[in-house]
């Protein structure tokens, strides 16, 4: 199977896993803070991918010579992210609805091709910037319209787009360095946790009889939207660019409005079907035009 179609299979994966775990992540603070929570289940992702460490890649990374000290540089820059993006996200549900969160946070679609451009002065193919623009249009037709108001959480969340579009970056200029997706992942998970596990220990009560109330929801987002989805999103960054892969990953509003409606019957509006169907064509343009361009014109 191509490769690029593997990593756009990861991709959509991934965005499926993070869409679902928005209901974990809502029903998941009724006993513990945001940063135990984001603490809690960075350490899970940990947990659950150190069998696929020990099969897959640790007698390959043991067989080869590496600067162990620029390979923790690396990973501790992408769990300060990481950590950062779930934090603010978490926190900001205090503060806010799902409906503002939603339109903030689809704002990484906006800052991925930007920080690749003006930073790193990496080309962005011309289909990219019209699908950025019909992914937000899309997401803000997601949200309940009629309730918007900017609040404080508003601000937390669009704070935590940043990280989530460094990460994005950082994570595929680290894979050209180290291709190794399970490593980079777990070790990004570990010490995200500790990063987490500090402010959690500082401000709020962490216990375990508390971290317990909430072990459906953790083990959710801790296995499955951590560990198992941010493979997947190291494994689809392997052969796909960073800015049209954010735009794929903005099916993650698509995911969470559809199972919004099937589990929580949640009202799905002819415009929230409209917003879906432009983030689906937005991300089918991403991949399609320059497939089409380099067919017929030789270019991208």
């Amino acid at each position: 199977m191509n490769k690029k179609l593997i990593s756009l299979i990861c991709a959509i994966s991934c965005s499926f896993l993070w869409g679902t775990a928005f209901i974990a992540q809502d029903m998941g603070m009724d006993y513990i803070g945001p940063f135990s929570f984001t603490a809690g289940r960075m350490f899970l992702g940990f947990i659950a991918l150190i069998p696929f460490f020990l099969f897959f890649e640790l007698k390959r990374i043991k067989e080869k010579k590496f600067s162990y000290n620029i390979i923790l540089s690396y990973i501790t820059l992408l769990a300060f992210f990481l950590s950062g993006g779930f934090a603010f996200q978490q926190y900001s549900l205090l503060y806010t609805d799902v409906a503002n969160a939603a339109i903030f946070t689809i704002f990484y679609v906006l800052i991925v091709p930007a920080i690749s451009f003006f930073l790193f002065s990496k080309k962005i193919h011309w289909s990219v910037w019209p699908s950025v623009f019909v992914c937000i249009i899309g997401g803000f037709l997601l949200t309940e319209t009629n309730n918007v108001t900017v609040r404080l959480g508003d601000t937390l969340v669009l704070i935590g787009a940043f990280f989530w579009a460094f990460h994005i970056v950082y994570l595929s200029k680290f894979l050209k360095l180290f291709n190794y997706p399970i490593t980079i992942t777990m070790g990004t998970c570990l010490i995200g946790s500790i990063i987490a596990l500090i402010p959690s220990l500082v401000f709020e009560n962490i216990t375990l009889g508390n971290l317990l109330l909430e072990k459906n929801e953790l083990l959710y987002a801790g296995i499955l939207s951590s560990g198992i989805a941010f493979l997947l999103q190291a494994y689809s960054q392997q052969n796909l660019s960073p800015a049209p892969v954010a735009i794929i990953f903005s099916l993650e509003g698509v995911f969470a409005a559809i199972f919004g409606w099937i589990l929580l019957n949640q009202f799905l509006s002819e415009l929230k079907i409209f917003g879906i169907v432009l983030i689906l064509l937005a991300v089918i343009f991403s991949q399609l035009a320059p497939i089409y361009g380099k067919k017929y014109y030789g270019r991208n």
